[in-house]
């Protein structure tokens, strides 16, 4: 009855006035949201110190909707790779943007009979493209909900290989020293052959009863795969033999019932001189030693989003879009910042002096390292959450390549 009544009174006054400008923050749909929202979506005004300029802009397909995701550009090989959930993958030249080749990985069961102009006009079933992209040895590497691991030829798209696995794949491959190690919802952990997409082994984990829906990515250094799990700990493997070379809790459950005891860490690990940093979902920031497994320090920051670094400044994005600054020898605060709060932001990619994040209604932000305070703002998708930024921004130099929910993908420069 509340918004009906607000819809009437918009109307009223768009009536007597003939024509009304409202506020960049404000339209029809913000007269349908609670009062929290509307202030969520209201943006306080910035002091701007630079503009950031978009130097192209290109679709790919229709992006992932409303579905989680973790679907992010990849930038390799003087091109920029990205991909849309129903299958469609590009690449595109780095600088201008022009379209260099593109893929469909959707699903024909009847491609016993139909060719390549019948593709152009039937979608097939989506791919379900979920895991993120990665790029090396001359290929792009994907997962798919579906369990499928594709290699694709990064010169002509052409799918090199493509592996099945147990599980939904739904963090982007490593991959390192000839592997690609992919990471399933299922708690089972794959290494395939880079070349063939041959299972040289697998590493299974315990699953709780209720866990996020993303896992961790892994990440691969001095010679061992390190992820983190849905029962808050950290793994490191070997990755010539798949052998456990220690498990660590980071993490431990509490509280009396399933979602309370929640404790995923759903982080790619960042691994940085002989460290690795990792975040829970329940409230554990660790560095953890890459030799022992031992925990040399932790803090309470409660996340989801990937942890960066630049410098010793590490970067993160807590459970309710507050960005902190700490220094990553010792965990202390260096500064926060809160006015972004309740927008989903993405993870803080650092970027010159910088450190940019992205918002649910399709605003790049760019926050000074030094202090937090934001410098710069630019608008690049649509102000509805279904064409927000929901992925992590990619930096190159100083160019931040940023994709949005219905399949835009931006390259905007940093001044």
């Amino acid at each position: 009855m509340k918004n009906c009544i607000k819809a009437l009174c918009l109307l009223s006054v768009l009536g007597m006035s003939g024509c009304s400008v409202l506020p960049d923050w404000m339209d029809a749909r913000t007269w349908f949201m609670d009062d929290e929202e509307i202030e969520i979506k209201k943006l306080k005004p910035i002091e701007s110190q630079f503009m950031a300029q978009a130097k192209w802009e290109r679709s790919v397909g229709d992006g992932v909707g409303e579905h989680f995701s973790r679907l992010k550009p990849a930038v390799a090989y003087e091109k920029v790779f990205a991909a849309s959930r129903h299958g469609m993958v590009k690449a595109f030249e780095r600088d201008s943007g022009k379209l260099v080749w593109e893929q469909n990985l959707a699903i024909f069961k009847d491609d016993s009979w139909y060719d390549g102009v019948a593709k152009l006009w039937r979608s097939g079933a989506p791919a379900r493209i979920a895991g993120g992209l990665s790029v090396s040895y001359e290929k792009v590497f994907l997962g798919t909900e579906n369990g499928d691991v594709f290699a694709l030829d990064v010169n002509t798209g052409e799918v090199k290989w493509r592996a099945k696995v147990k599980g939904e794949v739904l963090a982007r491959p490593a991959v390192d020293e000839g592997t690609v190690v992919v990471n399933t919802g299922a708690g089972v952990m794959f290494a395939l052959d880079a070349e063939t997409g041959e299972q040289r082994w697998r590493y299974e984990s315990e699953v709780p009863p209720l866990s996020l829906r993303g896992v961790s990515a892994a990440s691969i250094s001095s010679g061992g795969a390190i992820v983190g799990t849905a029962s808050g700990k950290l793994a490191a493997v070997i990755l010539n033999n798949g052998q456990i070379a220690w498990e660590q809790a980071v993490a431990a459950p509490t509280g009396a019932t399933e979602l309370e005891r929640i404790v995923d860490i759903d982080v790619e690990p960042l691994v940085l001189g002989g460290m690795i940093y990792v975040v829970s979902f329940d409230g554990t920031l660790a560095a953890v030693d890459i030799r022992s497994g031992r925990v040399v320090w932790k803090r309470e920051y409660k996340s989801y989003r990937r942890i960066s670094l630049d410098a010793n400044n590490l970067f993160v994005v807590d459970n309710n879009s507050v960005v902190y600054a700490l220094d990553r020898r010792s965990g202390v605060e260096l500064w926060s910042h809160n006015s972004l709060r309740g927008r989903q932001l993405t993870a803080a990619e650092p970027v010159a002096s910088y450190v940019v994040v992205g918002d649910k209604f399709g605003f790049l932000h760019w926050l000074n390292q030094s202090d937090g305070k934001i410098v710069s703002r630019l608008q690049v998708g649509g102000d509805d959450v279904d064409e927000g930024i929901y992925t992590d921004p990619v930096v190159e130099g100083r160019v931040v390549y940023t994709q949005t929910r219905d399949g835009e993908l931006w390259a905007i420069e940093t001044p």
